[in-house]
């Protein structure tokens, strides 16, 4: 990766204080982006910015957004515009993962819920930002899916759904913002975050047993894509889903 790559560009991650989406923030910065880091918790956004702030001196900032609140995505990606000039770079990585017992008991709360946090508020957010986006005469949109919306398993059925559905629309709107805009889409495995290092020895196990890498995924390793997407050397890469899961979806 050059050094500073990003720089001159603004990117606005959404989930971005925690696991996942933390290791984007810091990556981007890295290279250089001016980070907005977004989550629903604003002191979380204000000490994640700050931080970041301090450890790479790029200037990050704090953006308290509800992604599942389809009436606050527009006003927000407006004031990230009006206050940064432009918005070159969205990574969707909000999301929630409910596991259930079994499909019965899911209820209609919780399934909205996982709609509107992983498929509605990714499908405004690229609506919005894209928009500008083509405007302004190109950016870069990335979506944090799931290979589990390519394998999914009978616990996590919504959460699969609704993965699978970002995929679509991953695909849809590169074709909707085409040529200027590109949107791509990751699709992580399992990954060495504070929500891995609840499971215990042996689930871990089982996990890392059908891995052809044969360990969980460094977050690093992830954001590392993603910074490759956001910049100008993936510049003839679009609509596709790119699964980095070490070797998961290539064993039946």
């Amino acid at each position: 990766m050059t050094a500073r790559e990003l720089e001159g560009k603004t990117a606005l991650v959404t989930g971005a204080t925690r696991g996942l989406g933390r290791a984007i923030a810091d990556a981007l910065a890295d290279a250089g982006a001016t980070v907005i880091v977004s989550s629903r918790k604003e002191e979380a956004c204000a000490t994640v910015a700050h931080e970041i702030t301090r450890a790479t001196g790029v200037k990050a900032y704090p953006l308290a957004l509800h992604v599942g609140d389809w009436e606050a995505v527009e006003p927000a990606v407006d004031a990230v515009v009006r206050d940064h000039g432009r918005i070159d770079v969205l990574v969707n990585n909000a999301g929630i993962a409910p596991l259930a017992p079994s499909a019965y008991d899911v209820s209609e709360a919780l399934f909205d819920k996982t709609i509107d946090v992983n498929l509605k508020g990714p499908f405004r957010l690229m609506a919005v930002a894209g928009r500008h986006m083509r405007r302004a005469g190109g950016g870069s949109i990335i979506n944090i899916s799931s290979i589990g919306a390519e394998r999914p398993s009978p616990p996590e059925a919504a959460y699969a759904a609704s993965k699978n559905g970002l995929n679509a629309l991953t695909r849809s709107f590169a074709q909707e913002y085409a040529p200027t805009v590109r949107v791509n889409c990751v699709m992580p495995g399992a990954f060495a975050t504070d929500m891995a290092g609840g499971w215990d020895e042996e689930f871990t196990g089982k996990v890392v047993d059908r891995l052809p890498a044969e360990r969980l995924g460094d977050p690093r390793e992830l954001a590392g894509m993603v910074v490759h997407l956001a910049s100008d050397r993936a510049g003839y890469t679009t609509g596709a889903l790119i699964p980095v899961d070490g070797g998961r979806t290539a064993v039946y």
